[in-house]
């Protein structure tokens, strides 16, 4: 049973460090997709804004 334990004691930390790793990329992913979802609507809003003070092309 000690060899079980040892087996279990030595993979934790890696374990641990994998998942702090994973949050950590899966966080910076997360908001890099919310930030460009937030520049795609302000650059849609800032080109109707300049679209509408245009005239019409002929």
């Amino acid at each position: 049973m000690d060899y079980f334990w040892n087996a279990v004691w030595s993979v934790t930390p890696t374990i641990l460090v994998g998942l702090v790793f994973w949050f950590i990329l899966w966080s910076v992913i997360r908001a890099d997709r919310h930030e460009r979802k937030a520049q795609a609507k302000i650059e849609a809003e800032e080109r109707a804004r300049f679209a509408a003070g245009r005239p019409a092309a002929q």
